[in-house]
């Protein structure tokens, strides 16, 4: 999946959970997101590099909106 995907990890507050995820699910293969740590609110997003700006214009809004915190670009935890 390395090959094909860049990894980010994000903090969302829990009462914008569902709205953030189900936004993302509106962009046809955007990326692949799922919780990593539900206590903390931490959802990690697989995306693939040919979608990676499009997801990073999406996430700036949704950063700016106060929906989502702390979007970091980091390896890949399953490679």
């Amino acid at each position: 999946m390395n090959n094909y995907c860049s990894y980010y990890q994000a903090q969302i507050d829990k009462p914008n959970h569902l709205f953030v995820v189900g936004s993302l699910k509106y962009y046809e293969h955007l990326c692949f997101d799922r919780t990593l740590d539900a206590a903390q609110g931490i959802f990690e997003f697989f995306v693939p590099q040919d979608q990676e700006s499009q997801f990073l214009r999406v996430m700036a809004h949704m950063e700016k909106k106060g929906l989502i915190h702390n979007l970091v670009k980091s390896a890949n935890r399953l490679s």
